[in-house]
């Protein structure tokens, strides 16, 4: 079965698609770096917006996903806009931990799998 590996780095590709299911690089907010968890995860799931519309698939179509936080105080602003942003009915499964990030000015990183049909 072909592997198809999209915005391919040399360290990762930002997303993977096997089969029928794309999965996405752990997601920053790079134009959203130092402001706060909200505004970053609105930053991400741009992001992961963009990476799901180039596979060929979209939120509504969301296995599953994992969501760090670099602290837990910050769960409620993260979901307030993770809530407006994913599909009523469509949800994915889900964890979301607190975890040392790789960078001071990142809040949030969200990784997601997805089905292409």
């Amino acid at each position: 079965m072909r592997i198809k590996r999209i915005k391919i780095g040399k360290r990762m590709s930002q997303a993977v698609i096997h089969g029928n299911v794309v999965s996405t690089a752990g997601q920053v907010a790079h134009n959203a770096a130092g402001e706060d968890a909200g505004a970053q995860t609105r930053d991400i799931l741009g992001a992961i917006d963009a990476l799901l519309a180039e596979a060929g698939t979209d939120k509504s179509r969301l296995l599953t996903a994992s969501i760090w936080l670099a602290d837990m105080t910050d769960f409620k602003a993260m979901n307030d806009v993770w809530d407006a942003w994913v599909v009523e009915g469509e949800t994915p499964t889900r964890a979301c931990v607190e975890s040392r990030l790789a960078a001071p000015q990142f809040a949030v990183e969200i990784a997601v799998t997805a089905a292409l049909d």
